[in-house]
């Protein structure tokens, strides 16, 4: 979807700080991050939410999770703790309609669901 800001990103468009690749998945920096590691963690293919999903979408939620623990792994938070969050819709936050990910770490998180 050419009108997806992640899209773009995945295609090369728009530039990002990337963590992590792989066939399947892209992580990149938030720009305005929440916490001293707050990276994105997105499906390359376009899936508007988490409403979204179908049983295909199995082995990409797997290989999802995997990137969560790779990006942990390589930030340095997987040892002291990590937050990982899905806003889904509008009223909970979510801005751009591509399913992400968002990987917190880095400092002791207040005790909250967001």
């Amino acid at each position: 979807m050419l009108d997806c800001l992640f899209c773009r990103l995945v295609a090369g468009s728009i530039p990002a700080s990337l963590v992590y690749e792989s066939p399947t998945v892209v992580a990149f920096r938030d720009i305005h991050p929440k916490a001293p590691t707050h990276v994105l963690v997105i499906p390359r293919e376009h899936i508007g939410s988490m409403l979204e999903l179908k049983p295909t979408h199995a082995a990409l939620l797997g290989d999802l999770h995997q990137a969560i623990q790779s990006v942990a792994k390589a930030e340095k938070i997987h040892n002291t703790g990590f937050r990982v969050v899905i806003n889904n819709g509008r009223d909970s936050g979510q801005v751009v309609a591509h399913l992400h990910y968002h990987v917190l770490g880095g400092k002791r998180l207040e005790d909250s669901a967001e």
